[in-house]
């Protein structure tokens, strides 16, 4: 008899379900990082719903991916060898596993036209999406179908979208940089929605609570199912919009030495006033909000040269 070990770096399993009318295709992930199982269980049990026909799909293309990074959910760490959600891109010559499972995910990614790529957080805080930039034909992050990913995220389900993440990231970068912290490549803030609209769609990523809380499961599967709706693969009404508040990230605090740190109990999307405290810095120092707006990703435990926080403003744009 064959001693079956448990293989941590494979294969990576994709489940397709294919209507019998013309749509588009949709590709819904889960596990891009391995302590977040919101994702697979939310992505198993619409697979089950699909093959019981409690969910249907009458058009189009539906590729659910339930674990993108087997090593990473098997370990239940957020990363195998590296974060997969950034420098996602395909490479000649593959040097972990992070690596080998992009090149794959990334050839996926281009047979679609539509990305839902499912998280959750540590810590407290309301789910939200990241969506991406408006149309524009610059160097970093072109992009053509604004006014579609923006309808898709306002009606996945979560009352908060954000937006703004990949220029405030490259700026975040040269601060560093002239800081003299170790140079990053812009690159390094590509993950799976960046390289989906780079490959001609559009994507979003949903952001569905804390990692323990069973709540996030649910949150993750309504929105498989609004989106579902949204695109037209399953005969149900549209799903109303049901974004609430907007915010466009604007900048990013730098941790600059240690000690620097938060101050306040901060949650993504908590609003702060102008001119309240958002960091105090190790020589006591203190950096203020400079407009009203909200704060994003508080970082609890960081280290210098890491992101402390970012700070958004209520959007202009129309979802």
């Amino acid at each position: 008899m064959i001693d079956v070990q448990t293989d941590v770096e494979g294969p990576l399993e994709s489940v397709r379900f294919t209507g019998l009318n013309r749509g588009p295709k949709i590709i819904v992930m889960g596990a891009v990082h391995g302590n977040e199982t919101c994702g697979p269980n939310a992505i198993l049990r619409a697979i089950a719903d699909c093959r019981s026909g409690r969910l249907p799909i009458r058009r189009g293309q539906v590729t659910f991916v339930p674990v993108a990074n087997l090593k990473a959910y098997h370990q239940a760490t957020r990363e195998g060898d590296r974060n997969l959600n950034r420098d996602l891109r395909e490479k000649t010559i593959p040097a972990d596993y992070e690596d080998r499972i992009g090149n794959l995910i990334c050839a996926m990614l281009r047979e679609h036209d539509v990305l839902l790529d499912i998280h959750s957080f540590s810590g407290e805080g309301v789910p939200f999406i990241f969506a991406g930039p408006l149309d524009n034909r610059a160097e970093v992050e072109p992009f053509r179908f604004a006014k579609a990913e923006g309808e898709f995220a306002a009606r996945l389900g979560t009352a908060t979208v954000i937006h703004g993440w990949l220029d405030v990231y490259g700026r975040f970068l040269a601060e560093r940089e002239r800081l003299g912290f170790p140079n990053r490549a812009i690159s390094e803030g590509v993950g799976t929605t960046e390289y989906m609209r780079f490959a001609g769609g559009y994507g979003v990523t949903l952001e569905c609570g804390a990692h323990d809380d069973p709540k996030s499961d649910d949150v993750g599967y309504a929105a498989i199912v609004n989106a579902f709706a949204h695109v037209g693969l399953i005969d149900a009404p549209a799903p109303p919009v049901a974004m609430q508040t907007a915010i466009q990230i604007t900048r990013m605090f730098l941790c600059e030495a240690e000690g620097d740190r938060i101050e306040g109990p901060w949650k993504t999307a908590d609003a702060i006033a102008a001119g309240q405290i958002i960091v105090r810095r190790a020589d006591g120092s203190a950096v203020t909000a400079p407009s009203d707006g909200f704060i994003v990703f508080p970082n609890r435990r960081p280290q210098p040269g890491d992101g402390l926080c970012y700070f958004g403003i209520s959007s202009p744009r129309v979802f």
